[in-house]
């Protein structure tokens, strides 16, 4: 078989499992991992993870934690049945946990997993600013990225097999992998991160409005972000994420439509 018709077979097959619908989007987007499947392994592989690392409970910032973790999950299932998309959270089984790690990090495993790092909490100053950080790992849960990504990368790891068959001359596929292993990361695998990373500020910023935080903090709580990072970041096409200023420029933008959308759940006022 040629390479084109390989490829041309390959896009073909993907296109037909692609049948997932980004309920915040209406796009199209990949599924080759089903959730049904993609779920339980999620949870197993959660629950692992807090019996591997320290688990704060009973404190105010664990109470905090979940606090506003429920406060995010409820406004996510608000936006959800007005628009058409009951149900859609019945296979999700929430869960907030604060782990002991100096680590920078927070987030959202498929079906509602989340886990905030100590680490985050000086940078995120208050709870306003734990609603920014929980309303974007939420975004990428609801919008399926972990799903999206694992269906990309199966893609690209069957182009890269597909072409390892179809070209024979030896020079040819060294060129094929040297080339298409640079190309496919700069022009396809890292803008797709990317935009999920900006899909799940906007949709962040929305539901943190709903759930009564102040939007207009998601773009103070990036300032911190930026500050804390000392410059030390990649070139924004080299790197998974947007770069801070754009991800600042973004949320500024975004922070009075925030406000219109909470108000058609009679959210006027902000935490």
């Amino acid at each position: 078989m040629k390479i084109k018709h390989t490829f041309i077979l390959i896009g073909v097959v993907a296109l037909v499992f692609a049948c997932a619908t980004n309920p915040f989007t209406g796009k199209k987007t990949m599924a080759l991992v089903p959730n049904s499947q993609l779920f339980p392994t999620a949870f197993a592989q959660y629950s692992q993870f807090l019996t591997e690392n320290k688990v704060i409970t009973g404190t105010k910032d664990a109470e905090m934690i979940t606090r506003v973790g429920q406060r995010i999950a409820v406004a996510a299932e608000r936006w959800l049945n007005a628009n058409g998309n009951q149900g859609y959270l019945n296979d999700y089984k929430w869960e907030y946990n604060l782990v002991d790690d100096k680590t920078v990090n927070a987030w959202c495993m498929p079906g509602g997993k989340i886990v905030f790092y100590t680490g985050i909490l000086p940078i995120a100053a208050n709870e306003t600013g734990v609603a920014a950080i929980m309303g974007h790992e939420v975004a990428h849960a609801l919008a399926n990225h972990g799903q999206q990504r694992m269906s990309a990368a199966y893609l690209q790891q069957g182009i890269a097999i597909a072409g390892n068959i179809a070209i024979s001359d030896e020079n040819a596929r060294n060129a094929f992998n040297q080339y298409y292993g640079i190309g496919s990361q700069l022009g396809v695998m890292l803008p797709f991160s990317r935009g999920h990373e900006t899909e799940s500020d906007q949709i962040g910023i929305y539901l943190m409005a709903i759930a009564g935080y102040n939007p207009s903090e998601a773009a103070e709580l990036w300032k911190r972000m930026k500050a804390n990072s000392d410059g030390q970041a990649p070139p924004e096409f080299m790197s998974t994420h947007p770069s801070n200023d754009t991800r600042i420029a973004n949320l500024t933008k975004w922070a009075p439509q925030a406000k219109v959308e909470a108000k058609k759940f009679g959210v006027t006022t902000f935490r």
